[in-house]
């Protein structure tokens, strides 16, 4: 007698299970055949506690109290009953996996294969992609070696890099259906609040000499936000959740437009019929036609403005008009004025002023100011003549030019009334809104939750690796884009749930292995004990342990 494990295929689903059977000599062809004693079920399902138990129970009829898993006494080739053949990663797949199913992102992605016909198991090939991203950033090439050799995925064995490639292609060719369908889901899960959503963009540079020359090319030079501007970027746009959960994402060449995305961004929002919801920006996309592109499909928007727009403007007045601030909870103090009030130009604006930043503000300006007048007192300065080396270096200094002003006679002085008008903007910024009726408290709280995204961005980079991007087709691009944006979704859910960052998370868990021991009967795989921390995140989480037995396999030693 011994346990063997079979493999079942339905479809794209690979499905394995434990029986315990014999082998035993037909009566009448006299050729061997095996039964089936007992079948255990599926792997993972396995009552541990009852395979004890009948082990003790059996254990009993040995001689002498003689253990199965000690070597053979007086064996003839004196060889073990027991090796260690192996030991994998296997914490952080066993709970991105559990949050992959709660999610509902396998049933998404296996949605999209109703009707086609693939032979691979193409749900857990995006798994695998996904999981290494977030645990083991590196080339799909790299995924092969990591999946055989390093980590231990249920239902997949092994992997070929032309598989991943095959379900990269898939991905970007069902994104629309794909990101619709992981929104559904992923909705049915959580408590998404979409009343609020916000928006992004970040960019990406790609390790290559040339931009792509063609006028449709992707690979495009623009405005590099990682300091690179010699390399060819893309950029990416994110809308992204009050909760931190990034619900679409967006690619497009470097050389976009701020309205061409914000116009795509809206009119795709738009078709998932979310109901009336506010998106908020930050200044970088305040302009008269992003504006007027955001109320075009019958939404809000919350943005920010630029304090120095000059001497006028709508946005000065705003900025100057007096009132009584009133302060919040958080220790803000905010005014809300309304310009134009009455008329088709009407506007609202929200002055907001931080107490501590303007204490901040007022150190550094105090610094620079001495500084300044330090290096003018240094000037030897004579009216009527030109300029010394030095004078013009302090004249175009960024910090310390901003504070001088120049006579009819070429001295250089300090600009009191520069440095006043400065003091008047310390800890302040200016939000305006195109909703009337929203409490000023909610804009405010909307519009400092910014950061969010901008953490989305900074995690997609230095967690995930997001850059430098190697792929040189525009589908792989996009799909190494969407790949990302699945990981962010299981991370920023797991941060919310536990309460921890990721990196906290990943240490928890990050002890927990998959030993490989080998028997004369088979070889299973064994997990590490856990920790104390380890069991209480998945209990947080609500996440079943891992079982200590796992994924019996006979005769792979």
């Amino acid at each position: 007698m011994n346990i063997r494990t079979t493999t079942s295929v339905q479809g794209s689903k690979t499905y394995h299970y434990v029986q315990l059977v014999q082998s035993v000599r037909d009566e009448k062809t006299g050729k061997p055949k095996t039964i089936v004693l007992y079948n255990f079920g599926k792997p993972e399902n396995i009552d541990i506690d009852a395979v004890r138990k009948l082990i003790t129970s059996l254990s009993t009829l040995l001689p002498n109290g003689e253990l199965v898993l000690e070597p053979s006494v007086g064996s003839a080739l004196g060889e073990e009953l027991l090796a260690f053949l192996e030991a994998r990663d296997f914490g952080g797949i066993w709970l991105l996996d559990a949050l992959w199913k709660r999610l509902g992102m396998n049933k998404a992605i296996e949605g999209l294969l109703d009707d086609r016909s693939y032979r691979t198991p193409v749900e857990r090939l995006m798994f695998a992609m996904v999981s290494s991203r977030i645990l083991s950033p590196g080339s799909k090439l790299s995924i092969e070696h990591w999946v055989e050799k390093n980590s231990y995925i249920p239902g997949l064995p092994s992997v070929e890099v032309h598989q991943l490639y095959r379900a990269m292609d898939l991905l970007v060719g069902s994104s629309e259906q794909l990101q619709h369908a992981i929104f559904q889901e992923v909705s049915k899960n959580m408590d998404l609040d979409v009343d609020l959503l916000f928006l992004d963009t970040t960019n990406t540079y790609f390790e290559v000499d040339h931009e792509d020359l063609c006028e449709e090319g992707f690979r495009k030079r623009g405005r590099s936000k990682d300091n690179h501007p010699e390399l060819p970027l893309i950029s990416i746009a994110f809308a992204v959740t009050r909760g931190g959960i990034p619900v679409r994402c967006w690619v497009f060449p470097a050389n976009t437009s701020d309205q061409n995305i914000v116009e795509e961004v809206k009119r795709d929002l738009g078709t998932w019929n979310l109901g009336n919801i506010i998106m908020v920006e930050d200044a970088g996309f305040n302009s008269t036609d992003n504006r007027r592109i955001l109320r075009r499909y019958a939404g809000q928007y919350i943005i920010g403005e630029k304090l120095r727009t000059g001497s006028s403007g709508v946005a000065v007045e705003a900025l100057h008009r007096k009132g009584r601030y009133k302060k919040l909870e958080n220790g803000l103090s905010i005014n809300d004025v309304i310009t134009a009030e009455g008329t088709a130009s009407q506007r609202r604006y929200i002055v907001v002023r931080n107490p501590e930043s303007a204490a901040r503000d007022k150190k550094v300006r105090d610094d620079s100011v001495a500084m300044t007048q330090q290096k003018l007192d240094e000037l030897s300065q004579l009216s009527g003549e030109a300029h010394t080396k030095q004078a013009c270096t302090l004249r175009s200094h960024s910090a310390y030019g901003r504070y001088i002003r120049q006579d009819e006679e070429g001295r250089l002085f300090l600009n009191t009334d520069k440095i006043a008008s400065e003091a008047l903007l310390d800890g302040k910024f200016l939000i305006s809104t195109s909703d009337m009726s929203l409490p000023a408290e909610d804009v405010v709280a909307g519009y400092t939750q910014l950061s969010d995204v901008e953490r989305v961005f900074r995690d997609m980079k230095h967690l995930l690796d997001l850059r430098p991007v190697y792929h040189r087709l525009e589908d792989r691009i996009r799909a190494h884009v969407l790949l990302c944006w699945l990981a962010m979704v299981l991370i920023r859910y797991a941060e919310n749930e536990s309460g921890h960052t990721w990196h906290k998370i990943i240490g928890m868990i990050d002890s927990i292995r998959l030993g490989k021991i080998g028997t004369k009967a088979g070889t299973f795989w064994y997990t590490t004990a856990l920790s104390d921390e380890s069991r209480a995140l998945f209990k947080g989480l609500s996440v079943k342990e891992p079982p200590k037995l796992w994924a019996i396999a006979t005769d792979e030693r």
